[in-house]
């Protein structure tokens, strides 16, 4: 199925949408704008189908107020502490536009507010492309970067992210979904499990310590499947989640992209439905979304509150260039950066 016309930007560009979709009725629909996931439709056996992320059914939320919700944020998802980083010995500044001290997802014009392209496209498989000049955002290195989105059967939406550089420069690429299984306002009712030992903790800004802590005996274990929603004695309000797991596989190296690691799981004890998460990233971000309020309407009129989505963002570490013990996201001419992830998905028997 052809790319159809999804929205005009207010400079006149329009951007397309493009449908994926088995016989099964597993159904994705993505956005050259930040080669956003905008929706994803999962099959039941009682043959219903279930949107299971976060967002919007017009163009305009995506000006900024979806929080990133669905999108490949780069060209460095997360946060660098104070905006600068070296490489070579040379110094970077990058927008800081996060409290005005730190820069997030590479400023406010980062790979999600752009215009990716639809290069390629099939029934069930799609291929963007985008070009970050050199010094775009303060970064050196002019950037080419592509986004393949697959679907393979029965219900496992498949990611492969690549880029090259004509000069060192840094790169950490993750798509950005928040997941809600079974619809309810609040996602933080959904049981998840999450395959590390260990976090980064991380300072009032959310930016890394260098540590690399235990979660055995802390609100961050995931180790087995477990409600997130986690109240501390004498609180009353679930603890809020922000954080990097240090996932099992990545040993503190980069892992091998051909072979994906078993990352996480979310379940719904509502409708029974899973999501299981490999990668080949060394780190999962999990933000539970505690502390935002969507100002626009979602999918089928919803509004979307705190803790309406959880996100499970596969890349390296935060703050990786300050931190050499942290896996190295330099990337270098005659490289190619890659990363696959797959959500696979399926209905519990019971």
């Amino acid at each position: 199925m052809a790319a159809t016309v999804f929205g005009t930007l207010p400079d006149g560009s329009e951007i397309r949408e493009a449908r994926l979709a088995l016989e099964t009725g597993f159904e994705a629909r993505i956005l050259e704008l930040g080669a956003t996931l905008r929706d994803l439709l999962v099959p039941f056996r009682d043959g219903r189908r279930e949107s299971v992320i976060l967002g919007f059914d017009t163009l305009e939320p995506y000006d900024g107020r979806a929080h990133h919700a669905g999108a490949i944020v780069g060209r460095c998802a997360n946060r660098i502490a104070r905006g600068r980083f070296s490489v070579d010995g040379v110094a970077y500044q990058l927008p800081l536009n996060e409290k005005g001290r730190n820069s997030l997802h590479s400023g406010p014009d980062g790979f999600d507010r752009r215009e990716w392209r639809i290069v390629e496209q099939t029934a069930d498989a799609v291929t963007l492309a985008l070009f970050s000049p050199a010094g775009d955002q303060g970064y050196p290195g002019a950037l080419k970067v592509w986004c393949r989105y697959r679907l393979l059967h029965p219900a496992i939406l498949a990611l492969e992210l690549t880029a090259t550089t004509d000069t060192a420069t840094i790169v950490n690429l993750a798509q950005h979904p928040y997941f809600n299984l079974d619809g309810s306002e609040d996602a933080r009712d959904h049981n998840l499990m999450i395959a590390a030992d260990f976090i980064t903790p991380v300072d009032r800004d959310l930016i890394p310590t260098g540590e690399i802590s235990a979660v055995a005996g802390t609100p961050y274990d995931f180790c087995s499947l477990r409600r997130v929603r986690h109240v501390r004695p004498g609180e009353t309000s679930p603890f809020g989640y922000d954080v990097n797991f240090v996932l099992r596989g990545a040993n503190g190296t980069n892992q091998n992209v051909d072979t994906l690691a078993h990352a996480a799981s979310l379940s719904s004890p509502r409708n029974g439905l899973v999501l299981e998460l490999w990668t080949s990233e060394p780190g999962l971000q999990f933000f539970d979304s505690h502390n935002l309020v969507f100002t626009a309407s979602g999918h089928g009129g919803r509004r979307y509150g705190a803790g309406a989505g959880l996100a499970l963002e596969a890349q390296h570490f935060p703050d990786a260039p300050h931190h050499a013990h942290f896996p190295s996201i330099v990337l270098r001419p005659g490289q190619i950066y890659r990363q696959r992830t797959e959500y696979r998905f399926h209905q519990d028997q019971g």
